[in-house]
C-alpha cells in the first residue's frame, strides 16, 4: 500500500515538474539558445543566462561579445561555450560570412510565356440547335488539362491543331489526344463534330498556348547572369492554375498609367511592351517563388545598379525599409515602407513578411500595392531582404513579401559558400 502511494506521489511530482519547468525564465532562456548562429556584417543580440554563466569562444578573431551582442569581426567559423562555475554545458557553432551580393532590380518588365503544350481553359457547345455538345468534354477532357500531342504528334501551339481536326473529319475517325493532368498523362479519343454556325468541324474546347503580363524585376546576379522576378507564380486567368511553361521571355516595359487601388478593388500598373528592341532575357522557370531565367541584355542603369548584400530571414527586422519600383515611364524610385511582421523561416515559404506602404507619394499615386508591383525588391539597412508579392484586397496599403534567400535558391544560385543555414 505504501509502495503504491509512493509511486503515485512520484508520478504527480514528475508531471508537475514537466509542466512547471517551461515557465521558469531560466529554462526558457536556456531553450532559446540555438545550436547554430549564422551572421554576416551586422551585430545580433546574444542570449545570456545570468551573472553566474560565462560565455567563452574558441577564437576571438571571428566574433566579439560585447554588451549582450555578438559582433562579427571577420569571415570564418568559431564556437561559443556556456559555462556554469567553470563547467561547460552548452556549445553554439557560429558562422560569419561576408554575404552574397546581387544587384537589386525595380525595373518594370513584360512577361511572355509559352505554355507546355496547349492549355484547355473552357468548353463550348457545337453542332446544331437541337443537339449541341462539346466533343472534348464528352471525350473526358477537363479544364486545366494540357494537350501534349495528337495522333502521337507533339503539339506546341494552337495553329498545329486545325489540320488534325480536318483530317479526322475527312476520314471520319477519332483523334488520339494525349493530355497531362496534374502529374499524370492520359490518352483520350476525341471525335470532332460539325458545327452549323461556323460551318466546320470543332473540338468544343477553348484553348490557350501563351500568356503575358507585367511585373517587376527583383534581382540580377552579375556572376551567373541569372535573375529573379515577381516573387510569385503566374497562373492562368481562367483555370487559376499555375502555368507550366515550355519557354518564355522578359522584355522592357514602360508604365503608361496607374489605376489606383481601393479597399476590395486592387489597382494595377498599365504598361506598354518594347518587344522589338527591349528583349532582356529568357524565362526557364515559373514557380511559387517567381519567374526565373538568364539575362541576355543589360538592364537600364539606375542609382541602384551597385550590388547589395543579401539578408538572411533571421536578419530581417520589423521597422523602416524601402521598395524599388516604377510608377512612371522606366524610372526606378525608392519608396518608404514599414515591415510590420518578419517571420524567421527555416524552410522556403512564400509569405515571409508583412509590409505596409508609408510613403506619401506612393500612396497618392497608387493607393498602395498594385498589380504589376510584384517582385519590387525590399531594401533594409542597405541590404536586399525580399520582394513584394501580394496585396491585401481589403487594405491595399499592406501586403506580403517573400524572403530573398528563397528566390536565390529557386534561381539555382549557389550562395551557400557565403551564406550558411542554421541546422
Amino acid at each position: 500500500m505504501k509502495y503504491n502511494k509512493w509511486r503515485y506521489l512520484c508520478g504527480i511530482t514528475v508531471i508537475l515538474t514537466i509542466f512547471v519547468l517551461p515557465f521558469l525564465s531560466i529554462i526558457q532562456d536556456f531553450l532559446a539558445v540555438p545550436n547554430q548562429i549564422n551572421i554576416s556584417t551586422e551585430p545580433i543580440p546574444i542570449t545570456t543566462l545570468g551573472k553566474n554563466v560565462a560565455i567563452d569562444q574558441s577564437s576571438n578573431q571571428v566574433v566579439e561579445i560585447s554588451q549582450n551582442q555578438l559582433k562579427p569581426k571577420t569571415s570564418g567559423n568559431t564556437s561559443l561555450f556556456y559555462h556554469y562555475n567553470g563547467i561547460p554545458f552548452k556549445k553554439v557553432n557560429v558562422n560569419v560570412s561576408s554575404g552574397y551580393q546581387v544587384i537589386p532590380g525595380g525595373q518594370s518588365i513584360g512577361v511572355n510565356l509559352q505554355t507546355l503544350g496547349v492549355l484547355v481553359v473552357g468548353f463550348h457547345h457545337v453542332g446544331d440547335e437541337e443537339n449541341p455538345s462539346s466533343p472534348g468534354q464528352e471525350a473526358g477532357i477537363e479544364i486545366g488539362d494540357i494537350i501534349l500531342s495528337i495522333n502521337e504528334q507533339l503539339i506546341q501551339s494552337i495553329d498545329q491543331i486545325a489540320p488534325f481536326v480536318e483530317d479526322a473529319a475527312e476520314e471520319n475517325q477519332a483523334m488520339l489526344v494525349k493530355i497531362k493532368r496534374d502529374n499524370k498523362t492520359f490518352t483520350k479519343e476525341l471525335r470532332p463534330k460539325y458545327d452549323t454556325k461556323t460551318e466546320g468541324y470543332r473540338m468544343g474546347l477553348y484553348i490557350r498556348d501563351s500568356a503575358a503580363g507585367i511585373g517587376t524585376m527583383t534581382f540580377y546576379d552579375p556572376v551567373t547572369k541569372k535573375y529573379g522576378a515577381l516573387g510569385h507564380v503566374i497562373s492562368d486567368m481562367d483555370t487559376k492554375e499555375p502555368i507550366e511553361i515550355e519557354s518564355g521571355s522578359i522584355v522592357r516595359s514602360t508604365i503608361t498609367s496607374i489605376q489606383k487601388g481601393d479597399s476590395g478593388k486592387p489597382g494595377e500598373k498599365r504598361a506598354s511592351f518594347n518587344k522589338k528592341n527591349g528583349m532582356l532575357g529568357s524565362i526557364t522557370k515559373n514557380s511559387s517563388f517567381g519567374v526565373f531565367g538568364e539575362l541576355e541584355h543589360d538592364l537600364l542603369d539606375s542609382q541602384w545598379s551597385e550590388p547589395l548584400t543579401v539578408s538572411r530571414p533571421e536578419e530581417v527586422k520589423e521597422g523602416p525599409a524601402q521598395i524599388l519600383t516604377v510608377i512612371d515611364g522606366e524610372e526606378i524610385e525608392a519608396f518608404d515602407v514599414e515591415i510590420i511582421n518578419a517571420i524567421n523561416q527555416k524552410n522556403p515559404a512564400t509569405k515571409g513578411m508583412v509590409l505596409k506602404i508609408t510613403d506619401e507619394k506612393l500612396l497618392k499615386e497608387t493607393g498602395g500595392i498594385v498589380q504589376g508591383m510584384s517582385g519590387s525588391p525590399i531594401i533594409q539597412d542597405n541590404k536586399i531582404i525580399g520582394a513584394v508579392t501580394h496585396v491585401f484586397v481589403n487594405d491595399p496599403t499592406s501586403g506580403y513579401g517573400i524572403h530573398i534567400e528563397w528566390m536565390l535558391d529557386e534561381a539555382g544560385i549557389n550562395h551557400e559558400e557565403s551564406m550558411s543555414y542554421a541546422s
